[in-house]
């Protein structure tokens, strides 16, 4: 656990009467029954080993023109959005949206309006039939509403064309959950059952912060898909579409379950059975996020690196070195893998392949590295074609990247 972490994002945000998933849990020693060396085959999906990096150092009417910049140099994104559905999932963390570090949140940790409203339009102008922005929020609210009382320009976006909003924390809109298979078995699970958003697109898109995580090293386009499990499915509260409580049984037995619960629970995919998964948060997290990434594929990345913050993953996990940054960057790639290595490089990590135990991945292994064993895509720098600026012009290293 990284100093200074205080208390977990649970407790956070039920001091805001938001319910979420505590994510500063203690490390267990690694769970001898899964090893980093054993990797399930999966079908390849490597291509798109190419990333954009672009200056941009505000939220105003530069984001257009930036993220324009980005799609340009990786080849347009016309194939992408013309006569399709895309599915955007935004990162709010919650549903508090009170400053932190003395800004708005879209400015340290969370989505920016700023970024989804210049690719919404960027997405309809390249032909895109209907866009759909999704999030699991910690709300019985719709994402609409919650959007609204994040005073986001909601009447803006809609303007703009078909633009739908969908609470994926449940069934939502949907009927019945889509169950979504991981190619060749997983390391964890072999499939997940999610939102109907998530099966119902042509396209997908990952839109998210520069930051670091406790749990996972960094939180970057590939982390962002943890939530789009749904709450009442692998929540503290699974079993019920009201819930609203995080994913503490993602982190491992015992978090978020009364020991009698535990023993009749069961996450919808999981390998085996939920006590006999491995315990320790830094192994089961990132190996999660890479089934997940297999499973529900990113067709683009996007990273808001304008402004961020150091040392954390929001205000429930920050240590004496928390402060807002201004990198001015955004990073989009074709495949998550690469453009998360890139992201990292960029914020001083040596090597985005390192092992467990090399800071960021200190307690945790390396989702990146997982990612590429299973075939999603390219983390070796070496191999990633970057576009528009470069790594050593560009790179902003952030505390304890390495």
């Amino acid at each position: 656990m990284r100093k200074g972490c205080r208390g977990n994002r649970r407790q956070f945000l039920q001091a805001g009467s938001v319910l979420a998933a505590g994510l500063c849990y203690s490390m267990d020693h690694l769970a001898a029954m899964t090893r980093a060396e054993e990797t399930p085959g999966r079908r390849a999906n490597s291509t798109g080993a190419k990333v954009a990096i672009v200056s941009c150092p505000t939220y105003g009417a530069e984001v257009r023109g930036a993220l324009k910049r980005c799609f340009d140099l990786l080849g347009g994104v016309g194939a992408l959005a013309r006569g399709k559905t895309v599915t955007v999932k935004i990162n709010l963390t919650g549903t508090s949206f009170l400053p932190f570090l003395g800004r708005p949140v879209g400015e340290s940790y969370m989505t920016h309006y700023a970024t989804v409203l210049a690719l919404t339009d960027l997405l309809f102008a390249n032909g895109a039939r209907r866009v759909r922005l999704v999030e699991s929020t910690n709300s019985l609210a719709s994402l609409r509403e919650s959007l609204v009382l994040a005073d986001w320009g909601v009447a803006a976006l809609e303007a703009l064309g078909r633009v739908e909003f969908e609470n994926t924390r449940n069934l939502g809109d949907g009927k019945r959950y889509a169950t979504l298979k991981v190619p060749g078995g997983g390391y964890l699970f072999s499939s997940f059952d999610l939102n109907h958003s998530y099966a119902d697109t042509d396209a997908f898109i990952s839109l998210t912060k520069l930051k670091y995580h406790v749990t996972a090293g960094v939180t970057l386009s590939m982390k962002n898909l943890f939530g789009i499990t749904p709450n009442s499915l692998y929540g503290d509260e699974a079993g019920s579409e009201e819930a609203r409580a995080g994913r503490g049984p993602l982190h491992g037995p015992g978090a978020g379950q009364t020991p009698e619960r535990a023993e009749n629970f069961q996450l919808p995919g999981m390998k085996v059975k939920f006590l006999e998964a491995p315990r320790d948060p830094g192994l089961r997290v990132p190996r999660t996020i890479a089934d997940l990434c297999a499973a529900r594929p990113v067709d683009l990345a996007i990273i808001d690196g304008i402004t961020t913050m150091t040392s954390g993953e929001g205000p429930w996990c920050v240590d004496q070195r928390a402060r807002l940054v201004k990198p001015g960057l955004l990073i989009a790639g074709l495949n998550p893998v690469s453009t998360d290595a890139v992201a990292a490089a960029l914020m001083g990590v040596d090597n985005p392949r390192a092992q467990r135990g090399t800071a960021p991945f200190a307690h945790c292994e390396n989702h990146l590295l997982l990612a590429e064993k299973a075939g999603i895509g390219v983390a070796d720098l070496g191999k990633i074609e970057i576009l528009g600026s470069t790594i050593e012009k560009s790179r902003f290293p952030f505390p304890g990247a390495s």
